[in-house]
């Protein structure tokens, strides 16, 4: 019986088998072989390419986390994320081919002037049915939901379907918090929901008001007043403010209120120095005839202006303004800090330094950059070939901004200076500093566009080998290293040029030296890595081979003493000269090798003699220095009692078991003394402020 129900079950099997042939596809029909995603096109707006909307998924926290995002959550199953489709790809349509700055020249989507690169902002979405653990961990619990982020950070949150206007008034305070004075008042105009195009100047709705009814008004008085001709009258239309032909024309610091400035300044890509300052100010009250002055020398190269803060308290909280006077040089709506001195000759020259951003960067070739080195001493320069990308010069063109008044910087696909300093990989940056090159690491074109990351690097080397030490660069130049100080007197001129170039070369050839020693202690750790690795191939020790293979040479672990080279004025800071180091600079020009970080410094040489500015005295003092401990005794900058404290402290440092046993008898004696008598003393020191504003020494 069992046999006979196994053979109906067979003969059963095959006739549905039989029955069931395969499907011809249909004309339509995607097979598993040649599917493949749905690819979304490209869509045109105001007669511009828009790409499609960024699409994240899993990588939402790394694309959010920098820039500005506005991000919306939804599901293809909701309603009203399907209602609301059509609104969120017209806000994103029209701001993406919004132009922030009035320009008569079109430029593409991905240039500087760009909604997308001028405010870093940014739209998305995320298919939260796709991707339904991403949304939960961004605590998403309503469809649609869209939410600003900054830098990775959740800034606020909508929830539901939004009007258009509503969106536009959100994304224009965020975008006004980004560039301060960039958003005109009132808002632009929109297009309607699902349109392709509308006009997206600075025009807004106010304006289109009032514009139509200056246009009815004129109409009117056209018609009132008698007219020998027929013709009708021509209504003339508002155009966008363009920049000006000639900058500074009347010579004059233009007063700016929040309308002009954004007018002015920010609307465009003008120069502009401005000094913010409140009425009541003393240190204001001081600067203004030198400012005045300034603005009267600049009359036709470069726009001065001036901002009231008492007047206009919300401008100044939105450009960042918290103390008066703040001198600020703007490009549109970059801008850069003013840290120099007040005197009239400090802005002129920062201004004309400033002058030549508004030209771009030079082009160059070896003779023109060789005539540089004469009267530069820094410059920065680019190297490109035929293959660097319109998207590298845009990020070039960011960098000149923040170098005013440090250095120049200039670009180059001249031959011969590829030769000069071996060029085999384009672009490239790199910095010359009296003819000595140095060079940014990152080669890649990703990294090189990285503009802040280059702009930390040139911080780094922007100073001069040999720079004048003043009162914006002192803590720069001083801290974290040995200095030695030339004490110069510019008006002996033929000594001065003397003292400046023995300064200069023993700076020079004490860098060679140090890159020597580099070089050197490099090699002993590679050779001693190589020894290793020798050693346990010879004995067939696997995990000792491992080992020394993976040692990794890093020379920021070798402690080196870190020395700089600078000259000051002995006339101009002699009072901060003579209280710190007991030195007046009638007496002779003098060098000092200064260590601002333990408040000491050294006079004389081995022998006792004074350090003079001469090449031999100087390298010979700095070797013995700069051992450990010094060969000389150090003074102090700073009164006895600190001068105490900085000898325990440094003690502290070289001997750490030996100071800590001390520790530990001072808490013991401290606390039977305690048990003994209850009477105390306070030390009281008085403070005088120099050119690094610390302790000086007392007369």
């Amino acid at each position: 019986m069992r046999s006979v129900f196994f053979s109906l079950l067979s003969l059963a099997t095959i006739a549905t088998s039989v029955a069931i042939e395969p499907r011809a596809p249909l004309k339509g029909d995607k097979t598993d072989d040649d599917w493949e995603e749905e690819v979304v096109p490209d869509t045109i707006f105001n007669g511009q390419t828009v790409p499609p909307m960024k699409e994240l998924g899993t990588d939402v926290d790394k694309e959010i986390g920098h820039g500005n995002w506005l991000v919306e959550y939804y599901s293809p199953s909701c309603p009203h994320c399907m209602r609301f489709k059509p609104t969120w790809q017209t806000l994103y349509e029209f701001y993406y081919t919004s132009k922030p700055i009035i320009t008569s020249q079109e430029s593409d989507e991905d240039g500087l002037n760009s909604f997308t690169r001028w405010y870093d902002f940014k739209f998305a979405k995320v298919d939260c049915l796709a991707y339904r653990d991403t949304c939960g961990d961004h605590d998403i619990q309503n469809y649609p939901s869209i939410v600003q982020y900054k830098d990775g950070k959740e800034i606020a949150k909508k929830i539901g379907e939004q009007e258009l206007t509503g969106l536009s008034g959100w994304v224009e305070e965020v975008l006004e918090a980004i560039k301060p004075g960039s958003r005109k008042q009132g808002g632009p105009k929109l297009p309607k929901v699902g349109a392709n195009s509308v006009e997206t100047g600075p025009e807004t709705e106010d304006e289109i008001k009032k514009n139509e009814k200056a246009a009815e008004a004129a109409k009117e008085s056209t018609s009132a007043a008698p007219s020998k001709t027929s013709e009708p009258a021509k209504v003339v239309k508002p155009t966008p403010a363009k920049p000006t032909s000639t900058p500074n024309s009347s010579g004059i610091s233009v007063p700016l209120d929040k309308e002009k400035f954004q007018e002015l300044v920010t609307t465009t890509t003008d120069p502009w120095f401005i000094k913010f300052y409140a009425p009541w100010c003393h240190h204001c009250q001081a600067m203004a005839p030198n400012w005045q002055q300034m603005a009267r020398e600049m009359q036709g190269k470069l726009n001065v202006g001036e901002v009231d803060c008492e007047a206009n308290n919300r401008l100044c909280k939105d450009v960042g303004v918290k103390g008066y006077p703040t001198v600020l040089f703007f490009r549109g709506s970059e801008r850069t800090e003013y840290n120099g001195m007040r005197g009239l000759g400090d802005f002129i020259d920062y201004a004309n330094k400033a002058v030549a951003v508004g030209e771009g960067i030079r082009d160059v070739d070896l003779a023109q950059f060789k005539e540089m080195e004469e009267t530069e001493e820094v410059i920065f320069v680019y190297f490109y070939d035929h293959a660097t990308t319109t998207e590298d010069f845009q990020a070039l063109d960011q960098l000149p901004l923040s170098l005013v008044g440090k250095a120049k910087i200039v670009k180059t696909n001249d031959k011969a200076l590829f030769d000069r300093f071996k060029i085999s990989t384009w672009p490239r940056m790199m910095v010359s500093r009296d003819g000595k090159p140095t060079y940014y690491g990152p080669r890649t074109p990703k990294e090189m566009r990285d503009t802040q990351k280059m702009l930390s690097w040139m911080k780094s080397v922007w100073i001069p080998i040999v720079p004048e030490l003043k009162g914006e660069n002192a803590r720069e130049i001083m801290d974290g290293k040995m200095v030695v100080l030339a004490i110069l007197d510019r008006e002996n001129k033929a000594e001065f040029e003397v003292a400046k170039r023995e300064l200069k070369n023993a700076a020079l050839e004490w860098i060679d030296k140090e890159d020597q020693m580099y070089q050197l202690e490099r090699q002993e750790l590679r050779d001693a890595k190589q020894l290793r690795i020798e050693e346990a191939e010879d004995k067939g020790d696997q995990r000792a081979l491992r080992d020394a293979k993976g040692t990794r040479i890093d020379m920021n672990d070798i402690k080196r003493k870190q020395v700089g080279f600078a000259w000051v004025d002995g006339v101009f800071w002699e009072r901060w000269i003579r209280t710190t180091f007991g030195i007046d600079v009638k007496d002779g020009e003098r060098v000092v090798i200064n260590d601002e970080d333990n408040n000491r410094y050294w006079d004389v040489n081995i022998n006792g003699e004074l350090i003079r500015p001469s090449r031999s005295s100087i390298l010979d003092t700095v070797k013995e220095v700069t051992k450990n401990p010094p060969s000389i005794s150090p003074k102090s900058t700073s009164g006895t009692f600190m001068s105490f404290f900085h000898s325990i402290r440094n003690f502290g440092f070289d001997h750490p078991i030996f100071a800590l046993g001390l520790a530990v008898v001072g808490i013991a004696a401290s606390y039977l003394a305690k048990r003994r008598r209850r009477t105390g003393a306070y030390f009281q020191f008085g403070e005088k402020d120099g050119l690094l504003g610390g302790l000086g020494k007392n007369d």
